[in-house]
């Protein structure tokens, strides 16, 4: 126990508030990051110093409250908001955002580690495959010869003597293409994946998630045209031509960087009458 207890408080306060300074810097810092989702922070008081314990009445005492001082400030836990970004045009047919509920799949084809993303910037590689800029591979399912195991989305061979002119993606995920002869033909469809506990995710960078199991995979890890299926089983759908933008609103982040700055500097203050309290406890001698 300190011989001050104001110095301990203060110092745990510097220390929670330059972490919450840290959390709304990083939201600021993303306010133009697609698909990103804001964090906030939650704090707890530390264990207290009991002074005199709670007693129940007796039959000729009354009952007594107990007497604590506490020792400071925790920061309890960093919390993602997964709430819905505003999703913005861009008439890239390969821009993919999602309006509800769920995430992309993606695959690393390096070592087949999967990540979940609201992050739609996608492009077609020179393979053919839908990929992120880092080109992990959008994982989806080719209803013509799988209901259940995922698949890397990637554009059908055309039909002999045919070219490809174009393609589409329509809000159920599904990816139709359109050849020179006049024809059409689906060979993918985009699936997405919701957890019952979207804040147990873990970010891993480049806005995509990681840690599917503690976050309780809805329907289980592996993708299926049967549970996952855009619009169905309340899971969003895909608007094709636009992207999600960042949830961060600025105006609620200024105002907490104003509060957490004015706590940091009532802490700081703190510190130092502590220190002047002490100095006054030494010279007690003098």
């Amino acid at each position: 126990m300190a011989l001050i207890g104001t110095l301990t408080s203060g110092v745990s306060a510097l220390r929670a508030f330059t972490k919450d300074l840290e959390v709304i810097g990083n939201n600021i810092a993303n306010v133009n990051t697609t698909g990103f989702k804001a964090s906030g922070s939650t704090f707890a008081d530390s264990f207290s110093n009991t002074l005199r314990g709670s007693a129940p009445s007796t039959s000729t005492t009354s009952n007594l409250s107990s007497t604590q001082i506490g020792t400071g400030v925790q920061l309890e836990k960093i919390t993602s908001h997964f709430t819905q970004g505003a999703l913005t045009t861009t008439g890239l047919g390969t821009d993919l955002g999602i309006s509800g509920n769920g995430f992309f799949v993606v695959q690393n084809p390096a070592d087949s580690a999967q990540y979940a993303t609201r992050s739609g910037d996608f492009r077609i590689d020179d393979k053919g495959y839908l990929v992120t800029s880092q080109g992990y591979r959008v994982l989806g399912s080719n209803p013509a010869t799988s209901t259940s195991a995922p698949s890397a989305i990637k554009l059908a061979t055309p039909p002999t003597g045919t070219q490809l002119q174009s393609f589409s993606i329509d809000s159920g995920g599904n990816l139709v293409e359109f050849y020179s002869d006049g024809s059409s033909a689906s060979t993918n469809q985009i699936l997405l994946k919701n957890f019952t506990d979207p804040t147990a995710l873990m970010k891993s960078g480049d806005n995509m998630y990681t840690n599917f199991s503690a976050a309780g995979a809805i329907n289980g890890n592996t993708l299926s045209l049967t549970n996952d299926t855009p619009g169905a089983k309340g899971l969003g759908t895909i608007q094709s031509g636009s992207l999600e933008l960042s949830n961060v609103d600025l105006t609620d982040e200024f105002a907490k960087m104003i509060t957490t700055q004015r706590s940091f500097q009532a802490s700081s203050h703190l510190i130092t009458v502590s220190d002047q309290v002490l100095e006054d406890i030494v010279n007690l001698k003098r």
